[in-house]
């Protein structure tokens, strides 16, 4: 009888000191924002240089996760100075007004091995729309490494009013945006 409540006590104190891993410390300086815009039928590669990622993810409990992403629109590199002056202003981006961009997550489901899919709020300009992005997850170097969540998904721009007055003709500049992301975030030990 005392070997199985020591037994049952090393089990308990063993299962007690493992802890899964939650991955919640974005890494900023491994991080990248990307989109890809067409302008008169031509892909044009852009950027955010500064965004900042509150995360809370476990594999082992996808639906639980959350994330809030609030991204500097004003560190825009459209690909020239040219280009950046012009999104940051009024009919674009109107950083004046709205010098930030918003996602909050409502939902992660997952899709099947390391495939999932997030649901959410984006906000730009003050306008708010549902978006959902499918993305995979891998983590680096094994247990304890960083967590990578690489996606993409697709927006339109007029659904937020970038691009108003002239910038609204679609044959100029298309209406739908391509936005790549690729986030990296340390874990710690879920419970702490």
């Amino acid at each position: 009888m005392n070997i199985r409540r020591l037994i049952l006590s090393a089990l308990l104190v063993a299962s007690g000191a493992t802890h899964a891993l939650e991955f919640t410390q974005f890494q900023a300086d491994k991080s990248t924002l990307q989109f890809v815009s067409k302008q008169m039928g031509v892909p044009v590669d852009g950027r955010f240089k500064k965004f900042s990622a509150a995360l809370a993810f476990d594999p082992a409990k996808p639906a639980a996760a959350t994330a809030r992403l609030e991204l500097d629109l004003a560190s825009v590199d459209a690909g020239s100075a040219d280009a950046d002056g012009e999104v940051v202003g009024k009919p674009w981006f109107n950083v004046k007004l709205f010098p930030t961009a918003t996602f909050v997550s409502t939902a992660i489901r997952p899709l099947g091995g390391d495939k999932f899919e997030l649901a959410g709020k984006l906000t730009i300009k003050g306008k708010t729309q549902d978006v959902s992005a499918p993305f995979s997850f891998r983590q680096e170097g094994g247990k304890g490494g960083n967590a990578v969540f690489d996606g993409a998904f697709v927006l339109k721009r007029l659904d937020f009013g970038v691009g108003d007055g002239i910038w609204s003709d679609v044959s100029a500049v298309a209406n739908e945006v391509q936005i790549k992301f690729h986030i990296v975030v340390a874990p710690t030990a879920a419970g702490k």
